[in-house]
């Protein structure tokens, strides 16, 4: 199954973390927060995604849509 990314722009502090962890997907702006690409997550990488949103700490990052 494949999942989604999303922000919680509120909770986000701009540490940058979830962008060193997730690459693939995470960017970030020129003040530091996250910039996800839209889009489903391939399975092959839902594994990088999740390590992200297990490691933020501000709890800000979700996983939707995975089991």
């Amino acid at each position: 199954m494949t999942g989604s990314l999303r922000l919680n722009p509120i909770k986000c502090k701009a540490e940058g973390l979830c962008a060193e962890l997730f690459p693939e997907r995470i960017h970030l702006d020129a003040w530091g927060y996250p910039i996800i690409e839209p889009g489903a997550i391939p399975d092959e990488l839902l594994g990088h995604a999740q390590r992200a949103v297990d490691a933020c700490p501000r709890l800000a990052l979700i996983l939707q849509g995975t089991p």
